[in-house]
């Protein structure tokens, strides 16, 4: 609650709103400082503590925990350059997948040089970012699923996480071959980037990296479609956008550029062109967005954020044309330690994530799912990174005394 009006909250105001005995505050302090979802921040001009990305996490979880949306979370399936990826589960056990919105991950070393973006926020403005991330999504992904696109089920949203159904598909950046689909696929998925302008919508981000592929076949097995699902929608903007039509140039290129490359497909056809593509608006899904509480204010932070930070979505435009077999991560910069005592904003368990959780099922295992494909070949089944490439780097031993002080024992 106080970090609504203050990113460190005074320690008498937190004593305040705890309501509890004056005696039981410093402990509770201490103890959440100790497993890192509060920090004490160096030469603030008052004694107080801010929240982590851990804490922030743990208050999101809590609160999908009561409303019933999220019963227990399972492994890390993805790793993204501003989110996290979980598969989790709702008390009917019901598979879902949980994102948790981490903008500012990769930009914590360039903290110092914009102290004067959006009104001199820090650390807070990240949360405050990812939050809105957050809820951009979740508000178009309500809206895009309304109109019939194809795009995962939101089923909550709070702070900066995101719960969306479970997809059973495979990132399109993983098929090396799609047989004689390549055509009819490559149709449909800008007839979908067309069809979003028809409902005043770019994607932003219409990649291999963003697009998830089904396969299904028909119930007397003699036909086989391939179904694509798209995702990560945060970058999302309006065909108002003063920079629309090159965004949407860019999704289409972007399509081009991989089927090119990876199936062997080229079109005769050129386009399609966005001034052709919103001659027919059918639908201002933008507009309908923007009422329902997504604000243009909000949507104007974020994009400057988005512009100011080089953020294009999980999968940055320079890995993908820089590496083909990229999987659109990077190196993460965790905050600079002469920032803050203890940050301890990650709240993940240190160990190497695996992408399935049930070793029993067939369906969750890579390989063998692979093998029943009839048209799409999965060339990769790339491993998570270790999360250790996103630890901070290990610091120097201290004392007894600078180790109380650094846990919130000093207080």
């Amino acid at each position: 609650m106080g970090s609504r009006n203050h990113e460190v909250v005074p320690t008498p105001l937190i004593s305040q709103i705890a309501s509890l005995r004056a005696g039981g505050v410093p402990k509770c302090i201490s103890n959440l400082a100790k497993i890192g979802l509060i920090a004490k921040v160096k030469n603030a001009k008052y004694d107080g503590y801010r929240l982590t990305y851990g804490g922030l996490d743990y208050l999101s979880l809590h609160t999908h925990t009561k409303a019933g949306t999220v019963y227990s979370v399972g492994n890390q399936i993805g790793v993204g350059k501003e989110s996290d990826i979980f598969v989790c589960a709702s008390e009917q056990g019901r598979q879902l997948v949980l994102k948790i919105h981490r903008l500012g991950r990769i930009s914590f070393r360039t903290v110092k040089a914009n102290r004067d973006y959006l009104r001199n926020r820090s650390s807070g403005s990240w949360m405050y970012m990812s939050r809105l991330a957050a809820l951009k999504e979740f508000e178009f992904m309500k809206a895009l699923r309304r109109e019939g696109f194809p795009v995962p089920e939101p089923v909550g949203q709070n702070r900066h996480t995101v719960v969306m159904s479970l997809v059973d598909a495979f990132p399109m950046r993983q098929i090396s071959a799609v047989g004689d689909a390549a055509s009819t696929l490559y149709a449909e998925l800008l007839s979908l980037i067309v069809r979003l302008a028809q409902h005043g919508l770019i994607h932003g981000d219409f990649n291999e990296f963003n697009i998830l592929i089904e396969e299904k076949t028909s119930t007397d097995g003699s036909d086989v479609t391939l179904i694509p699902t798209l995702i990560d929608f945060p970058q999302m903007v309006s065909i108002d956008h003063s920079n629309a039509e090159y965004y949407f140039d860019r999704d289409v290129a972007c399509i081009k550029r991989f089927f090119s490359r990876r199936f062997g497909f080229t079109s005769d056809e050129p386009g399609p062109f966005f001034k052709d593509s919103i001659r027919t608006v059918t639908k201002r899904l933008d507009v309908e967005v923007e009422a329902s509480g997504f604000s243009r204010k909000m949507a104007k932070e974020l994009a400057a954020y988005m512009k100011e930070h080089g953020v294009d979505g999980d999968a940055g435009e320079v890995e993908r044309d820089g590496d083909e077999d990229s999987d659109g991560r990077s190196d993460v910069d965790e905050a600079n330690p002469e920032e803050v005592e203890d940050d301890g904003g990650n709240s993940l368990d240190p160990q190497e994530p695996s992408s399935v959780s049930d070793p029993d099922s067939k369906a969750e295992k890579p390989s063998l799912l692979a093998a029943q494909m009839t048209i799409l070949d999965i060339r990769d089944n790339d491993p998570l990174p270790s999360l250790a490439d996103i630890k901070p780097p290990p610091q120097p031993a201290m004392s007894t005394k600078a180790a109380k002080a650094k846990a919130g024992w000093a207080i």
